[in-house]
């Protein structure tokens, strides 16, 4: 019943590569791995560590409705920053949280 399995038609030619008791030869690559030399990689964009308030609430005047997500988007800033200015505006009283759920929270600006 458990008896072995058919090879992939790839797979024998992989087997012609295998060294003596079915071990695999190493291959050597003639371009230089990724860690060795060559061009750097480029780095992403940078993204703010901090948001001014002013910058962030200009961000969140023209969301219609406000996530964590769409404010990191928006200000260019790391979603830890978002939600971090976020919790300190709840704090504050400037917004609230209407919906949402598990870490997806939906807010709304108070109307003063």
């Amino acid at each position: 019943m458990g008896g072995t399995k058919k090879k992939p038609l790839g797979a024998s030619s992989k087997t012609a590569a295998a060294g003596p008791a079915g071990e695999a030869k190493p291959k050597e690559d003639s371009q230089p791995k990724k860690g060795q030399g060559g061009k750097p990689q480029q780095k992403q964009q940078k993204l703010s560590v901090l948001i001014e308030e002013p910058q962030g609430m200009k961000a969140l005047q023209s969301m219609k409705a406000i996530t964590i997500q769409g404010l990191a988007r928006s200000a260019g800033i790391k979603i830890s920053v978002a939600n971090a200015f976020i919790k300190s505006l709840e704090a504050k009283g400037v917004v609230k949280s209407v919906g949402g759920y598990s870490g997806h929270r939906v807010y709304e600006m108070v109307r003063r």
